[in-house]
């Protein structure tokens, strides 16, 4: 099996495993949502942390479902329905990479930082800009196993 056939199938497999582990997030998101009202108006705390918190496992469970949705041909439906997956996965291609350049700085720093919510001051929105960058990698990922895929 040529090297590139291998690399893609190991992409191929790190991300189905990565995103259907990623799309239980859903549960703890709905959950943290249905509590702000009564943490807002029985326990009178924590309302706002729920929702930041929400916010963080939410921004993640996006990156891992849009690239899901790319992995199952739904994603750039109109460029799959024509049978070219390598077609769209060159369109997908120089975007994801350019999130990834281009987000670097900015997702490096909100890390390093630990950035927190700007209106809370609660920590964790160095995340969603984390999250952005996963996605990139995600969609680069899904991209270069569409691309060195057999038969594609």
């Amino acid at each position: 099996m040529p090297v590139w056939r291998t690399v893609g199938a190991i992409l191929d497999f790190a991300i189905r495993r990565t995103a259907g582990a990623a799309g239980w997030l859903v549960l703890p998101v709905g959950l943290l949502l249905f509590l702000q009202w009564p943490l807002r108006d029985l326990v009178h705390a924590w309302s706002v942390q729920a929702n930041d918190l929400a916010q963080c496992l939410f921004a993640i469970f996006v990156a891992a479902a849009v690239t899901a949705a790319t992995r199952a041909r739904i994603h750039l439906a109109p460029a799959h329905h024509n049978r070219a997956p390598r077609l769209a996965a060159a369109a997908v291609l120089p975007w994801s990479l350019c999130l990834l350049i281009f987000g670097a700085g900015s997702v490096s720093r909100s890390v390093l930082q630990l950035e927190s919510f700007g209106e809370t001051g609660d920590p964790g929105y160095f995340l969603i800009k984390l999250a952005g960058w996963l996605l990139g990698l995600g969609m680069t990922g899904q991209a270069l196993a569409d691309l060195f895929r057999r038969g594609s």
